[in-house]
């Protein structure tokens, strides 16, 4: 299921996910439209039914990436910015990791 956010002319939409069983790698893409990815940072953050956001990571517009410490080592946040795409994998899924992923820009 994607879900899209628009912020004036801006828009991310994720594609990806779906059912995924413990031991698998979840491979996301979030596509961003109307702004420039090395201008602007983009956080993944995931909702677990029930739960509070929880942040996962976040790629700034430099390139520097910066993870959860408890998805450390489990966790790649990358992009292509020829595409104008970020992409989450998160390898040895466990039942927590159970949630859904949103992309996020992170508002000045």
């Amino acid at each position: 299921m994607a879900r899209v956010w628009w912020v004036s002319h801006i828009t991310l939409t994720e594609s990806g996910g779906g059912v995924k069983t413990p031991g698998e790698t979840l491979r996301l893409t979030c596509t961003v439209t109307g702004l420039s990815l090395t201008s602007n940072d983009v956080n993944w953050i995931r909702q677990a039914p029930g739960k509070d956001l929880e942040w996962a990571g976040v790629i700034w517009a430099g390139g520097s990436i910066y993870y959860n410490t408890a998805l450390r080592g489990r966790i790649t946040i990358t992009r292509d910015t020829s595409k104008s795409q970020v992409f989450l994998q998160l390898t040895g899924l466990k039942t927590e990791d159970a949630a859904m992923y949103y992309c996020a820009r992170e508002t000045q």
